[in-house]
């Protein structure tokens, strides 16, 4: 294994040969460097994308945070190098390398990959060959890491089952402590490395592949999934934390522009809405809030500390936030002498009110972005996102009057309930929205309409509908680029074939775990990136594992079927998710859960949490029912109110 100091040789005769050397170097303020010797377990945080993307990535920034906090551990980063610089890096024998120390991957105890979305799956396992790291788990022995992922693709892990020996499920804040706990008895209680991953496999929230067994019926569908070993969880129920632990304030500054070179704070988590399609949303549950004093603090040591001039605001739904406008004044009043700008990345059009955007006059850059997603009744209705016109039309107008001149609204097609008159209409709102602007603010108001292709997801209530076709998905986009010509009409769609590749991951069975090692072998990898689209690559080796895609994409699923993933739940029971799917065949709309529970699953799985933090922190109602235990006891039954 190369030494920090013969990586750190080798790096000074290639880096001036890349581009971007800063992706590379480390060394950026507020990084954390820790005395190796002195720690009990070494942790190598992975975002398998370049640093450009990844450093901004929110998980990533929490677990260093959480992880560097520990005397008896630390934690350095490491992301995907861009192809020159991986090119020089195999030529020259360079394995992948964290940037805090420039030891290699392999000399970690952990690695912990983060995967937000499916198509980082063969940059995964690029990084995995660079580091020389065995790329299946069963290869790995006692001098390898133990090597994990999570993010939210992995609500369903089985795709990547073959490459992970283990998986968390949920949030990271307190289930990666008691990983770390684990792993400090790696070289006297767990010595054996199928003890320590039984080990791992009893900590709540933690999967490992090996030790459950799926069985397939007939027609390629799971007939169960078995439990091989005794004392685990089938399902595993996601981690959640009671209460958002402090905001990391200490932000890595990056070298180099990265896409988001900005402080951030998470406001809110989870969503109540409960839109259909919508992943975050379902997965995320319960809503939990902080305070508007927190978040103002953090804010102010965020700055301090990195000297960014933009501050996000973030949340699944920012205007949401029970006290949005509260805080907007309150983070105007903090930094009235400073020129800061406040973005709020996700604001419902129903909950933009007028006095927000006249607060955040000022603070906010030239643009606002809002998701309508459908533009007529009955899709709204579908998918669970009820907004009308004219609101639409009200708030646009007074965003346009009030001296913004970009406005970005976000649509999404390819539900199969979806017909070519609902397309049109997305066409039609966005001539109306740009014309009332127009009437406003003259001709210099602009209107980009971002265009998304829907993918069925697991754990939602459309994981039982197809995906539509790509011949649908290519008429529906024609219709809109012929009808959206105005000169000041942005229209970005995306690509039909990272639609499929998206939705056969998503939903794919542990079969496709050689189909994804196949496709990264024969040179798939930054699947995200148009210039390295590779989807022939893709289909030849779906055929060399004689496996349809279309079984994984276009096949609607049986009401009774048992899903590759239904050993894993996010909390919101099955039960409930068809229940929602009947309702939006029906058109019918749930409301806002704030206003009325549904009993989605989220509180009986965590009522002794939410007992134990009672009030305005959750966005659930209160548990007043005793323990269970309590219960038990007086032969009562548990109740929720």
């Amino acid at each position: 294994m190369l030494t920090p100091e013969q990586i750190e040789t080798k790096l000074d005769r290639i880096l001036l040969k890349v581009q971007k050397p800063g992706r590379y170097v480390g060394g950026e303020l507020n990084s954390v460097v820790k005395d190796w010797d002195s720690a009990d377990v070494r942790v190598a945080l992975v975002f398998p994308d370049i640093y450009d993307i990844g450093v901004s990535n929110v998980g990533l920034k929490i677990l260093y945070d959480q992880v560097n906090q520990r005397g008896d551990a630390l934690a350095e980063r490491a992301y995907a190098p861009w192809t020159d610089m991986e090119a020089l890096m195999r030529a020259e024998g360079i394995p992948l390398y964290a940037l805090e120390s420039k030891r290699p991957l392999s000399g970690f105890d952990l690695v912990g990959f983060s995967l937000p979305y499916e198509t980082l799956y063969t940059n995964a396992l690029n990084l995995l060959d660079l580091a020389g790291i065995p790329l299946r788990a069963g290869e790995r022995g006692a001098e390898h890491p133990i090597v994990i992922a999570g993010g939210h693709s992995t609500i369903n892990p089985e795709p990547m089952h073959a490459f992970m020996d283990a998986f968390v499920i949920g949030e990271g804040e307190e289930v990666i402590h008691d990983i770390i706990n684990v792993l400090k008895l790696r070289n006297t209680q767990y010595a054996v490395r199928d003890d320590l991953l039984l080990a791992l496999a009893k900590i709540p929230g933690v999967y490992v592949p090996r030790f459950y067994q799926p069985h397939y019926m007939d027609d390629g569908t799971i007939a169960r999934v078995e439990t091989l070993a005794e004392g685990i969880a089938n399902p595993v129920v996601k981690r959640i934390v009671a209460k958002l632990p402090p905001p990391p304030t200490k932000f890595i500054v990056p070298n180099i522009e990265v896409v988001h070179n900005r402080a951030s704070v998470e406001i809110t988590r989870g969503c109540t809405r409960g839109c259909r399609y919508c992943h975050a949303g379902m997965i995320t549950r319960p809503v939990r809030e902080r305070r508007v004093d927190e978040i103002v603090a953090a804010a102010r040591e965020a700055v301090r500390s990195t000297g960014f001039e933009e501050l996000a605001l973030l949340s699944l739904s920012s205007s949401d936030y029970t006290h949005i406008e509260e805080l907007v004044a309150a983070i105007g009043e903090e930094f009235k002498d400073e020129k800061l700008t406040v973005s709020l990345p996700s604001l419902r059009i129903e909950s933009v009110s007028i006095d927000l955007v006249d607060k955040l006059r000022g603070r906010r850059g030239s643009g606002f972005t809002l998701a309508p997603e459908a533009a007529t009744e009955r899709m709204r209705r579908i998918i669970n996102k009820f907004i009308s016109d004219e609101d639409i039309i009200n708030t646009t107008r007074e965003i346009y009057r009030r001296g913004w001149t970009n406005i970005k609204l976000y649509f999404m097609i390819g539900h199969p309930s979806e017909t070519l008159e609902d397309v049109q209409a997305i066409a039609d709102l966005c001539k109306r929205v740009i014309a009332e602007g127009r009437k406003v603010a003259g001709m210099k108001v602009k209107l980009h309409a971002g265009v998304s292709t829907f993918v069925p997801k697991p754990q939602t209530p459309f994981q039982w509908v197809s995906c539509d076709t790509r011949e649908n998905i290519l008429a529906k986009q024609a219709l809109l680029k012929r009808e959206l010509r105005d000169r000041n009409i942005k229209l970005s769609w995306t690509k039909p074939e990272d639609t499929l590749l998206e939705s056969f991951l998503s939903r794919g069975d542990r079969r496709l775990a050689e189909v994804i090692f196949t496709a990264w072998k024969n040179g798939a990898k930054f699947d995200a990136w148009e210039e390295h689209r590779r989807f022939e690559t893709w289909m030849s080796a779906f055929a060399e594992h004689g496996l349809d895609p279309a079984f994984y994409t276009h096949r609607p699923r049986r009401a009774d079927e048992i899903f590759a993933w239904d050993h894993i739940t996010a909390a919101v029971r099955k039960k409930y998710l068809f229940q929602d799917f009947r309702r939006s065949l029906e058109g019918h709309i749930r409301v806002d859960c704030r206003l009325n529970c549904y009993a989605c699953g989220i509180l009986p799985t965590f009522a002794d949490l939410r007992r134990d933090n009672p009030g305005e922190g959750w966005k659930c109602p209160d548990v007043k029912s005793p323990r269970k235990a309590d219960v038990s006891d007086r032969g009562q039954p548990l109740a929720i109110r």
